[in-house]
């Protein structure tokens, strides 16, 4: 799944074993020079305009021009290519900051709708929890869609969006996962549940908003969460197969294994960052494009069990 539970997990293991990622271009005096120059000689001015529909400033563009010109010298020299604002220097295309996470932000994205106009017209109606499928897609296209705003243009408001729509992925992926895996159908029960998962989605987006935005808790909060899903699927999944008599167990039980193995390989993109292959894919870019078929994995998953469960009679 899933993109905010990973992501938490990977920045967990990457403060955990150094700061690998921690060069600040920004504050070399050469990068502050030059900015400070370019400031002083050519703005104000009027910007193209893809960067004025991006709301780039001219500040923010003399960043951007001394970045690249920096790195270009860096390169040529083979001295260490740095980072600036905790970003990679990336080549804009069209205004947009990090065009490959954007465009597999959107792959992402579409798989989430794609697979939900599959699941509205082939799920019956009778199966308890089609309504729970069709959210999970839902709220799966928003996370994608803030993640694409957030690369194309990385603003506090938009980095909150992305992580907020992020964490209730998250949260929402561990409430069906409750409600699959434990049959969860009885009505107060679940509006139980759906309140409680309301109640701590709405805490978390209020200590984050009007305390303090602490990375930290944020990273923690999340592998806590992710953490109990990944158990009760990968359970699951285990169970399907060390129980051979049970003549329920699931042969595609294996979807489920290969995706979160295959997201933990993805994971060490992120460990080994690096500096981006021609200023375009870098270690980020490749993990939101190893999700894409991840996720594809996930809902074959769904799609094939649904019969299954169907015939066991799992439907009001």
């Amino acid at each position: 799944m899933r993109h905010a539970l990973y992501t938490a997990i990977v920045a967990v293991l990457i403060a955990l074993i150094g700061s690998c990622t921690a060069s600040k271009g920004n504050v070399r005096p050469e990068f502050l020079n030059c900015v400070q120059h370019c400031d002083a000689t050519t703005c104000p001015a009027e910007l193209p305009l893809a960067l004025r529909l991006t709301f780039w400033s001219c500040n923010e563009n003399c960043r951007y021009e001394c970045m690249q010109q920096i790195t270009d010298r860096a390169i040529q020299d083979g001295t260490p290519v740095y980072q600036y604002y905790g970003k990679w220097p990336f080549y804009r295309l069209l205004g947009i900051q990090e065009p490959a996470s954007v465009l597999f932000s959107i792959g992402n994205g579409y798989v989430h709708y794609y697979y939900y106009k599959i699941l509205r017209r082939e799920i019956p109606n009778g199966y308890f929890m089609k309504p729970f499928m069709l959210v999970f897609a839902l709220v799966g296209i928003n996370a994608w869609v803030w993640s694409t705003v957030f690369h194309s243009r990385d603003f506090p408001v938009t980095e909150k969006l992305d992580y907020f729509s992020a964490g209730l992925f998250l949260l929402y992926s561990l409430y069906y996962a409750l409600i699959r895996l434990f049959h969860i159908e009885n009505r107060v029960i679940i509006r139980l549940l759906t309140v409680l998962i309301s109640i701590l989605f709405l805490a978390h987006v209020s200590y984050l908003s009007f305390y303090r935005f602490d990375y930290g808790y944020n990273m923690m909060a999340s592998v806590i969460v992710g953490s109990l899903q990944l158990a009760l699927w990968v359970g699951w999944a285990v169970l399907q197969y060390i129980k051979p008599e049970n003549k329920d167990r699931r042969s595609y039980a294996y979807l489920v294994i290969v995706s979160v193995v295959g997201t933990g390989a993805a994971m060490c993109l992120e460990l080994f960052d690096f500096a981006p292959f021609l200023r375009v894919l870098d270690a980020h870019s490749l993990w939101h494009l190893s999700t894409i078929p991840l996720m594809i994995m996930w809902y074959r998953f769904v799609l094939l069990d649904t019969p299954h469960e169907m015939r066991l009679g799992t439907k009001h």
